[in-house]
């Protein structure tokens, strides 16, 4: 059922969480970051996915029968690749900063995770009004995004960071890597009616029938998490980390990254059905500029700026500006 405006607020809330949910990462000093991707992989994409779908979608495992395989493997397969764009992400983050990697990598996701289903289901709505919206959004989208990833050279130079050249390169790297494959999580999404009608047909209701499209979604997602963390463990020989005194805490912290973040992607699929008919399409890119322009706000907070000058500052704000206005013409075209 469309409800634009109360839609719009879930996608803020979802937004707020998701950019919100990797700050924890720089309160665990004594955990690599192999030690809590690992943690936090298997329960933001295994135990709370699958206990939700336990919970409210009837018969979910039998009916996941009735899907067509081919249907089924889509979903899957988007999941891995955006499994494969998490790992990039977390590396990057390692490398450029929260702001910086938010910026690159949601930006690019953002756009193609909203111009392939729309060219793929909603090809007839190219010439009229919510696709004029939907390009000025997206092309002010990318002026912001490109705004913000200057900035954050921008804070590179003004640093004198010359011994970070290397790292900083392959963090661009990553996160353009990670980008294009994020957009996977939005494009599985938007190919996975045959789920959310095996679910409502099994006696789920409008929210339980999309926790089944985010069943095979993420657990496709939490293969490639999952195996190369415990790579990481085993090369670095990190895995001793769990054990050490003091980092009782990091548990805690680790499944409420968890928790945030899979509770802002349950969030952001509700927000996208009350959006209506191009819910999948507007919702997607507006919900990444929301979240990089939390996540901008939070690397501020954590003092990721500090010492840059004024320059980048500034560049960074005139892209988040540019965000909101993105943000505005999308809203437009519901």
């Amino acid at each position: 059922m469309q409800d634009a405006w109360h839609g719009g607020l879930l996608l803020v809330i979802a937004g707020v969480m998701n950019g919100s949910f990797a700050l924890p990462m720089k309160r665990m000093p004594h955990w690599r970051w192999e030690n809590i991707w690992f943690v936090w992989s298997v329960v933001a994409l295994v135990v709370l996915p699958c206990v939700t779908a336990l919970c409210y979608v009837p018969h979910v495992l039998s009916g996941l029968l009735e899907v067509p395989l081919s249907r089924l493997a889509v979903v899957a397969l988007s999941g891995m690749a955006w499994g494969v764009a998490q790992v990039f992400f977390g590396l990057s983050v390692d490398a450029i900063g929260i702001a910086l990697t938010f910026s690159l990598v949601l930006g690019i996701s953002a756009a193609m995770g909203a111009l392939v289903p729309f060219l793929s289901l909603h090809a007839a709505l190219l010439s009229t009004r919510a696709g004029g919206y939907l390009f000025a959004g997206l092309a002010v989208l990318t002026l912001g995004m490109v705004l913000c990833g200057w900035a954050g050279v921008l804070r590179e130079t003004a640093l004198d960071q010359t011994s970070a050249t290397k790292s900083f390169s392959r963090g661009l790297s990553l996160a353009i890597l990670s980008g294009l494959c994020a957009s996977a999580m939005n494009i599985g999404f938007s190919f996975s009616d045959e789920l959310k009608g095996m679910a409502t047909r099994h006696g789920a209701s409008q929210p339980g029938s999309l926790i089944a499209i985010w069943l095979p979604l993420l657990l496709g997602g939490a293969l490639p998490n999952i195996l190369y963390s415990a790579f990481r463990l085993r090369r670095n020989r990190t895995a001793d980390n769990f054990r050490t005194q003091g980092t009782g805490g990091y548990w805690l912290m680790t499944v409420i990254m968890a928790v945030l973040w899979f509770g802002s992607t349950i969030l952001y699929g509700v927000a996208s059905t009350m959006l209506g008919g191009l819910g999948a399409v507007l919702g997607w890119p507006a919900f990444m500029s929301i979240v990089v322009i939390m996540a901008s706000f939070l690397g501020w907070f954590a003092g990721e700026w500090a010492g840059s000058g004024s320059r980048p500052l500034r560049t960074q704000i005139a892209g988040i500006i540019m965000l909101i206005v993105a943000v505005l013409l999308f809203s437009k075209a519901v």
